[in-house]
């Protein structure tokens, strides 16, 4: 039998609306952006369960300049990637420093954010006296082996304390697992805490968590401890991730951190979060 034209026409109008609201509830979704929400002051968790911090306020902007609904969602630092790529979020958030091992399997935006690093010890054991100077290291061995020869003296039979997954942890494992002993957490809040017990002699982690750390009353008796290490070593800078696929998506998020740096916005969320500008 053969359809009159009164009937395909019904029948497209009925095809076209449907997916007319297949498209509009695909917009309506909105991007969820994963962070820690307990590596200060980047990303924190405020009393009542809300998230705050440098990251979370930033990306507020850049979703105001997308024109686009945000959902900031919670996990755990050492699953983040694989979250990602198992399509449980958009976008990876948290302080995450571009690395060639990283590009691999996450797809990078412009970094917003480079940032140094540095021990922090209890003043009662203080390992080194605190340095504000910067070093900044490339792929250097022997000015990196010249840089850190008074921090592994220092740290030589003591136990050093840092998150694992991150962009600092090959780096302690290289040039200090043959002097101390590594110690590794999921997250760098606890490391602080087994610092704070004595079971650990040092941290190395990212300044501006230290310097959120050191700001606390409860941690009065930690002090930063030796010179702050930076530069390419540590990588492009920190960014944002989401998967290889979704290219527009980084695009949109590229094209807004841009605006954000050029007009300023990340400077002052950086200066109110971190007291410095930590702007690439």
């Amino acid at each position: 039998m053969t359809s009159t034209p009164s009937i395909r026409r019904v029948c497209l109008s009925v095809l076209l609306a449907g997916l007319l609201v297949s498209a509009m509830s695909a917009q309506a979704q909105p991007l969820t952006i994963a962070t820690e929400g307990s590596y200060e002051p980047w990303n924190l968790t405020l009393p009542g369960g809300a998230l705050g911090g440098f990251e979370p306020e930033l990306m507020t902007d850049l979703c105001k300049r997308m024109g686009t609904e945000c959902k900031l969602v919670v996990q755990n630092w050492d699953g983040m990637i694989a979250g990602l790529n198992a399509g449980k979020y958009d976008v990876i958030m948290d302080a995450i420093v571009i690395t060639p091992e990283r590009k691999k399997v996450v797809n990078f935006t412009v970094p917003y954010a480079s940032t140094p690093a540095t021990f922090i010890s209890s003043k009662d054991a203080p390992l080194l006296p605190a340095e504000h100077t910067l070093i900044k290291l490339h792929d250097d061995e022997k000015a990196i082996q010249a840089a850190i020869a008074p921090l592994r003296a220092a740290l030589k039979g003591k136990t050093i304390g840092i998150a694992s997954g991150t962009v600092y942890t090959p780096f302690i494992d290289k040039y200090f697992k043959d002097i101390a002993d590594i110690r590794e957490y999921t997250a760098s809040s606890d490391a602080i805490l087994d610092l704070q017990a004595g079971r650990i002699d040092a941290v190395f982690d990212d300044v501006t968590f230290a310097q959120s750390m050191l700001g606390r009353k409860e941690n009065s008796n930690l002090t930063f401890s030796g010179p702050q290490l930076g530069g390419p070593i540590w990588g492009e800078g920190e960014a944002m991730g989401v998967r290889m696929a979704d290219s527009d998506l980084k695009a949109k998020l590229d094209t807004a951190i841009k605006a954000a740096l050029a007009d300023g916005t990340v400077k002052k969320l950086s200066e109110k979060w971190f007291k410095t500008d930590v702007t690439p």
